[in-house]
C-alpha cells in the first residue's frame, strides 16, 4: 500500500503558498498563487486556494490520490472561522481532492514553520501585524492582527501608509521634506509633488498592495532620511510591545521566539531592531518561519500519525 501525502497551505494577505509532502517530511512538489485574505487583498478565498492547489496537483503527478489530508493556514480567517472552513473545503473538492481539510489561522502555520516547540511566542510582520503565543501546541493568546483598518500596527501595509502619510504631510506644508517623496511616487508611477496623483493611485490599489511601499521606507532610513528613520522607529516599537503583550499574558518560562513575515524575514531596520531587543530581552536568538507551507504540513502530519513527528521531519519539511 503506498504511503498517504498530506498537503499544507500557507494563505497570506499577499501571496498563496502550498506544498505536498510525505509523513517523513519530504517536500515532493510546491506552488503559489495570490493573496487569500478578502479583507485587505479583495480576493475570495476559495477561488485563489482552489488555482494554488490546482497548480500543486499539476506539479504532482500521480500522487493526487494519496493525499489524505490538507491543513490551510488562512490570513485573516480568525474571525470568521466556519467561513474559512468552508472556503477551505470548497477549493478542496474544486481541486478534485479526497480526504480531509483542516483551516486554521496563519499563526498556528506561522508558529509551527518555525518551530516544533508545543509552546512558545510567535511575532508576524508581513502584510498585517499579530503577535500569539502557543502552549501544548495551542494558541492561546493573540495580540493585535486587527487588520489594516483597525490595527496590524507595524506591518508591512502600516508602514507603506504610514510613508504616504509623512509625504503628504511633506507636500502641504504640516511636516518635514523627506526623500519619501520622490521614492514613493516613483513606485506608485505618479510625478512628485502632485498630491492628487498620489491619492488616487493609492486608493485605486487594495490596501495589502500598500505593503510593497514598506522596503522603500526602510532602505531611505538605513540611508538616513530622518522621517523614514523615525517611521521604522515607530514600527519596532509597535511590533515589540506587541510581542512583549501577549508574552506578559502567557508567561510562558523561556519560550521560544519565531519571527515571520516579510517586515521580519527580509534584511532592514526594523529586522534589525526587533531581533536585537529578542535577544536582549530573553536571551535567546529568535527562529525564523521562512516558509509557511512547512508549518502546514507539520500540522498535517502530527494530525495523521496522532503524535508530534521527529524533530528530524521539521528539519527536512524547513530544509
Amino acid at each position: 500500500m503506498l504511503e498517504p501525502l498530506v498537503i499544507g497551505v500557507d494563505a497570506g494577505a499577499t501571496t498563496t503558498r502550498c506544498a505536498l509532502s510525505d509523513l517523513h517530511g519530504t517536500v515532493l512538489a510546491r506552488a503559489e498563487s495570490g493573496g487569500a485574505n478578502r479583507n485587505s487583498s479583495g480576493a475570495a478565498p476559495a477561488e485563489v486556494l482552489t488555482v494554488a492547489l490546482r497548480n500543486l496537483l499539476a506539479r504532482s503527478g500521480d500522487d493526487a490520490g494519496r493525499v489524505t489530508l490538507g491543513v490551510v493556514g488562512i490570513a485573516g480567517g480568525a474571525a470568521v472561522r466556519a467561513a474559512t472552513q468552508a472556503a477551505a473545503e470548497a477549493a478542496w473538492r474544486a481541486a478534485g481532492l479526497g480526504g480531509r481539510v483542516v483551516a486554521v489561522t496563519d499563526l498556528e502555520v506561522g508558529f509551527a514553520a518555525g518551530s516544533p516547540a508545543p509552546d512558545g511566542l510567535l511575532l508576524l510582520a508581513g502584510t498585517g501585524a499579530v503577535g500569539a503565543a502557543f502552549a501544548g501546541g495551542r494558541l492561546t493568546h493573540r495580540c493585535d492582527g486587527y487588520g489594516w483598518l483597525l490595527g496590524d500596527e507595524g506591518s508591512a501595509v502600516w508602514l507603506g501608509r504610514a510613508g504616504l502619510r509623512a509625504v503628504l504631510r511633506a507636500l502641504d506644508g504640516r511636516g518635514p521634506a523627506t526623500a519619501l517623496t520622490g521614492s514613493l511616487s516613483s513606485l506608485l508611477g505618479v510625478p512628485a509633488g502632485d498630491d492628487q496623483a498620489l491619492l488616487r493611485a493609492a486608493f485605486d490599489r487594495p490596501p495589502a498592495a500598500l505593503g510593497a511601499l514598506a522596503p522603500a521606507v526602510s532602505a531611505l532610513a538605513a540611508d538616513g532620511d530622518a522621517v523614514a528613520v523615525a517611521l521604522v522607529e515607530e514600527a519596532a516599537g509597535h511590533l515589540l510591545h506587541t510581542l512583549e503583550t501577549v508574552a506578559g499574558r502567557a508567561a510562558l518560562p523561556r519560550p521560544a521566539v519565531v519571527l515571520a513575515g516579510s517586515v521580519l524575514l527580509s534584511p532592514g531596520p526594523v529586522a534589525e531592531r526587533i531581533r536585537a531587543a529578542v535577544l536582549q530581552r530573553y536571551r535567546i536568538v529568535p527562529m525564523a518561519a521562512t516558509y509557511g507551507p512547512a508549518g502546514a504540513l507539520w500540522l498535517a502530519i502530527t494530525q495523521v500519525i496522532g503524535a508530534a513527528p521527529d524533530a528530524r521531519v521539521h528539519a527536512r519539511l524547513t530544509r
